[in-house]
């Protein structure tokens, strides 16, 4: 078969298996199979760079990291819609509607997704433009983003000469929920619900970061459709739905009562869907009707959205227990008298922390007021005084970590209390996975399944245990067999000859990234000289500051940590700085990296940089020494030019270092 014509069905095959899985939520293949597809095709299109097309399944996420995001002007203005909050509110637009329009309006009826908006611009038939609403005029410009959402089709089967399409994208629970798990295993803030996650997904400026949030979308108007003469709302979304989008769930009514009974339908069934909700859409369904109906300054006459009130029912604090979480911190969680909301049986409230139960003063035995925060978390809202039995007293967090003992601690810049114990089981899987991660030891296969599994079978409890492995147990761990096995020991090995920094990283101890891990190593150069050094002698050093001082001595002053280290000695592993200064001539001065660079990897240059007594900023500002642009250097570039801080280029930025 001619290669083109391979590609050509290969292209083919994969949309529609694409469609089946990402939309219809059928697929008829494994992924196994889905893969080894894919794979022909990446490998004939790197053979054949010139058939490369925008709308190939290979396209979807970009390689690129992007500087900013471009403003866009929406065509069709992304309205906003007027809010109502009651029946009766329904009720008295469904009558202004009929009262222009005449008995008998046909209204759509949809759930209200509560995600991002954004519109999506077509052209023959081919996607090449998305963005999000902003202000409903001018939005910013996602297109590299968008084309990570798989439910979304790079190509429609109508080539219309334009189509602009408005959808919310949004992030399912059942993603949201093992995003956060993954962010506590690695030590990051949780989200506070889907919504504020898909819209920080859609602008994170590498794409590939936004494909592993894997959001979805559900399309809900026709802005413009050039070719297309639809007469009503409901025949716009079939016809989308033919185009392979994934549409709104809708129902076309007509009358009050019918209106008010679906929506009264969606809110009872609204965990049902897999995206949150917080309402429900009701729109003039007739195209032409909508013309006549217009619009205020502010909305569009022909719908509302009706805004569910958040369910509230009163519950018994029965216990006030505390959970130990990855990272350390002690949350506060209430025992509830079980209680029905938004669908579900809630038995348990999170407390947050001390602030929160002192400034709402809840004690156990008291009586409070409960609702879903964002419709997914349950937390109490206030107490019921009243009904307050005698003899309750204040809740206090205790001083000691309820897992390990050792001593808690209130953290400087915030209201969290931290367990400062080195050893902490609690902590042990985020803990390992840290230590064991790229930046740390960098023992390449220890990533968090792997973790696990080695913690899960007792094999492992504390860093140190990870150098006492022998490969035939770790063999006989599930996907493992003898040669990962090996492989994985031989990193072992080899992380034990890391220099000094990566060890300190790697410890992780609260205040120390890698940048303050690296200054460390290279002042003391020893850890015993670190673990011997005071408060008041680490804050003489340039970028460690008196909170980073004491969180350094807290955590070398613990048994814990200082039982772990002479552990991690005795197996072998490196505690002196190997790191050399191959000159000061950057002393002083900061770097910032902007743009591809050609001749230097990222790492590579902030390494060279480092060795000649300089640092790296993520950021432009008035302390930046110089900037080093590379090709498609974008808002960092400009703001130096705003600053007049000089910029080099690659060859400029060599032959300072030669």
């Amino acid at each position: 078969m001619d290669y083109r014509e391979e590609i050509r069905q290969l292209r083919e095959t994969l949309n529609e298996h694409g469609y089946r899985y990402y939309v219809l939520d059928d697929p008829i293949i494994s992924d196994r199979e889905y893969d080894l597809l894919n794979r022909r095709l990446e490998e004939l299109e790197a053979r054949h760079p010139e058939e490369v097309t925008p709308d190939s399944p290979t396209q979807r996420i970009g390689g690129k990291i992007l500087e900013g995001f471009v403003p866009y002007a929406h065509e069709v203005p992304l309205e906003s819609l007027q809010d109502v909050f009651n029946a009766e509110e329904v009720a008295e637009f469904c009558q202004r509607v009929d009262e222009t329009l005449g008995d008998g309006t046909l209204f759509s009826i949809e759930p209200k997704v509560d995600g991002l908006s954004v519109a999506l611009e077509y052209r023959d038939g081919l996607f090449v433009r998305g963005a999000t609403r902003g202000d409903g005029r001018t939005g910013e410009d996602v297109t590299e983003n968008l084309k990570t959402i798989r439910s979304i089709p790079m190509r429609l089967p109508d080539k219309l000469p334009r189509l602009i399409v408005r959808g919310e994208v949004y992030m399912s629970r059942a993603v949201f929920e093992e995003l956060n798990v993954q962010r506590e295993l690695q030590g990051k803030p949780l989200l506070a619900n889907p919504r504020n996650a898909a819209a920080g997904s859609l602008r994170q400026l590498d794409p590939k970061i936004c494909a592993e949030r894997k959001l979805d979308i559900q399309v809900f108007n026709m802005q413009l459709a050039e070719g297309l003469s639809p007469v009503s709302h409901g025949e716009t979304l079939a016809y989308l739905a033919s185009q392979r989008f994934r549409v709104i769930p809708h129902k076309i009514l007509s009358g009050v009562s019918a209106c008010q009974a679906e929506i009264a339908r969606i809110n009872d069934q609204r965990t049902d869907y897999p995206f949150d909700i917080d309402g429900a859409v009701v729109k003039v369904n007739s195209l032409p009707d909508r013309e006549k109906l217009g619009s205020t300054a502010k909305f569009p006459k022909w719908a509302v959205a009706y805004k569910y009130p958040p369910e509230k029912k009163p519950a018994q604090v029965l216990d006030i227990v505390i959970q130990v979480g990855r990272t350390g911190v002690l949350t506060p969680k209430a025992v509830l008298t079980p209680v029905r909301l938004a669908g579900t049986t809630v038995t348990n409230a999170t407390l947050h922390n001390q602030d929160f139960i002192t400034e709402k003063d809840i004690r156990i035995g008291d009586t409070v007021v409960v609702q879903k925060a964002g419709e997914i978390i349950p937390e109490i809202v206030e107490v019921d005084r009243s009904r307050r039995p005698e003899g309750t007293v204040p809740y206090v967090l205790p001083e000691v970590c309820p897992v390990c003992g050792a001593p808690v601690r209130r953290d400087e810049d915030g209201a969290a209390i931290r367990c400062t114990g080195a050893e902490c089981s609690a902590q042990l899987l985020r803990n390992l996975t840290h230590f064991a991660s790229r930046n740390a030891m960098d023992i390449d296969g220890c990533g968090p399944a792997v973790v696990q599994q080695l913690v899960d079978s007792g094999m492992v409890s504390t860093a140190a245990d990870l150098y006492r492995l022998q490969a035939p147990e770790v063999a006989r761990l599930e996907h493992m067999g003898e040669k990962s096995a090996e492989n994985l020991l031989r990193a072992i090995e080899k992380s034990k000859s890391n220099d000094l920094s990566r060890l300190i990283f790697g410890l992780g101890i609260r205040q120390v990234g890698e940048k303050a891990a690296k200054v460390l190593a290279s002042h003391f150069r020893t850890m015993d000289a670190l673990c011997a050094a005071t408060a008041e002698e680490l804050t003489e050093i340039n970028d460690v500051g008196a909170v980073t001082a004491q969180c350094v001595v807290d955590y070398l002053g613990s048994a814990q940590a200082r039982d772990l280290i002479g552990r991690l000695r005795d197996a072998g592993v490196n505690m002196e700085s190997t790191a050399q200064l191959v000159d000061e001539r950057f002393a002083g001065m900061t770097f910032v990296l902007t743009g591809t660079l050609s001749r230097f990897e990222r790492k590579a240059a902030q390494a060279l940089i480092e060795e000649r007594g300089g640092k790296v900023a993520g950021s432009v500002s008035k302390r930046t020494t110089y900037v080093v642009a590379g090709e498609a250097a974008g808002s960092k570039l400009k703001k130096a030019q705003e600053l007049n801080i000089p910029i080099l280029t690659e060859d400029e930025f060599a032959k300072m270092l030669e």
